[in-house]
């Protein structure tokens, strides 16, 4: 497989595009002393994504209404309830991804 010299470096730029962003800050901010205020900020970030990425799943935008999308909401609560009771992200993560495939498997 022969790969063309442009190909070549779009794969390098991508590369360079996307680790750099998450790279970069890391090396910057590992030597720095943050203040707690600052620190206590950047603890809720995870917890910002997280919602963010949650309520967009669930909430679907048509063109004249909002929607509720409940298959999501059905396998949200109980990878919740899990989440709460294990405290544990890998378990949540693969009964979530187990839970919302059995769901897509039996509801399609």
């Amino acid at each position: 497989m022969s790969v063309n010299q442009s190909i070549f470096f779009v794969i390098l730029g991508c590369t360079i595009v996307t680790v750099v962003p998450r790279i970069l800050p890391f090396l910057v901010v590992r030597n720095l002393h943050l203040p707690d205020p600052v620190l206590k900020w950047l603890s809720f970030i995870p917890i910002c994504i997280l919602t963010a990425l949650v309520v967009e799943n669930v909430i679907i935008k048509t063109s004249h209404s909002i929607e509720i999308n409940w298959l999501t909401l059905i396998a949200i609560v109980p990878t919740l309830l899990l989440a709460l009771r294990t405290k544990s992200l890998a378990v949540t993560v693969i009964f979530g991804v187990i839970l919302m495939g059995l769901l897509r498997l039996f509801t399609t």
